[in-house]
């Protein structure tokens, strides 16, 4: 008993710690924007993750069966390395608090994938909380206008194909990597993009060029470095140890808590939501409790 409230005490702070972290990361990746392109603040920001966590990996290169490198890769990818890129090429034409909100699609995105790959069961409120979520993404898309004219912005699509990521990512931590203590689990899947992010990076050198051309990108820089640190390279680990230590949906709920931090933020950082932008966060948390709630 003792330990159970010690396990669901430590859940719960690393949820918050994990909340604080991914809320303030749509922020650094709006101010690294200036400077950089979202391609380059995609790599960047893995580089910067994996360097850290390198020596960790390389510690444990002989801990893993064939198999379990096989699953750790797919991690690395479709848990990291693609949603770097995603979000980053959306926040090019999102605000960060638009970002933060719509990054709470990803427990929807747990159970569908679950229920489609790994055998989970759906139930009809289930499918009605998915349903009512998704709803919700359509207003944000559809909460831009010009000219008095609607406009649909598409780079919504960015990060709901991210939060399908992250959903993918979080069953195969639980069903397919359990049993793996999260940071050598973290280490070894950042670790395995790592050469992906330096042939982006360097492969033209025109990242380089504008490092020695351009000494104000340094400041952009300085953020997607603490991005890639803290933001993705300490949060995964906490995140792991999170989706280990109790359920892949109660992990997935901190991004019930994201966008609060994200849109107070965004809102000091002088970003402006309309009454839409509000509307389509209510459904979409709305479709996300339901979904979860037993």
């Amino acid at each position: 008993m003792q330990s159970d409230r010690k396990s669901l005490s430590l859940a719960w702070f690393l949820l918050l710690i994990l909340t604080l972290i991914w809320g303030s990361s749509f922020l650094l990746i709006k101010k690294g924007l200036v400077l950089l392109t979202s391609g380059e603040l995609g790599a960047l920001r893995m580089f910067s993750a994996a360097i850290v966590l390198i020596p960790i990996a390389i510690k444990h290169l002989k801990s893993f069966t064939k198999q379990q490198y096989f699953f750790l890769f797919i991690v690395g990818f479709v848990g990291s390395f693609l949603p770097a890129f995603l979000f980053a090429e959306a926040e090019t034409e999102l605000d960060s608090a638009m970002a933060g909100i719509l990054n709470a699609l990803t427990p929807l995105f747990v159970v569908i994938i679950g229920n489609l790959f790994f055998s989970q069961s759906i139930t009809p409120k289930s499918t009605i909380g998915i349903l009512i979520g998704f709803a919700g993404t359509v207003v944000l898309m559809l909460s831009g206008f010009e000219r008095d004219q609607l406009v649909i912005n598409y780079f919504v699509l960015y990060i709901v194909l991210a939060t399908i990521f992250y959903g993918t990512n979080v069953n195969i931590i639980k069903y397919k990597l359990h049993g793996i203590k999260a940071i050598p689990l973290t280490s070894m899947a950042m670790a395995m993009t790592l050469p992906f992010s330096i042939v982006y990076l360097f492969h033209n050198m025109a990242f380089v060029d504008k490092l020695s051309w351009q000494p104000e990108v340094m400041i952009s820089l300085g953020y997607v470095v603490v991005l890639g640190m803290i933001g993705t390279a300490f949060a995964m680990v906490i995140f792991n140890k999170l989706v280990q230590i109790s359920s892949p949906i109660f992990a997935s709920s901190v991004t019930y808590l994201i966008p609060i931090v994200a849109v107070v933020l965004g809102l000091l950082d002088n970003e402006v939501l309309h009454l839409q932008h509000y509307v389509g966060m209510t459904i979409v948390l709305l479709g996300v409790y339901i979904t979860n709630r037993k």
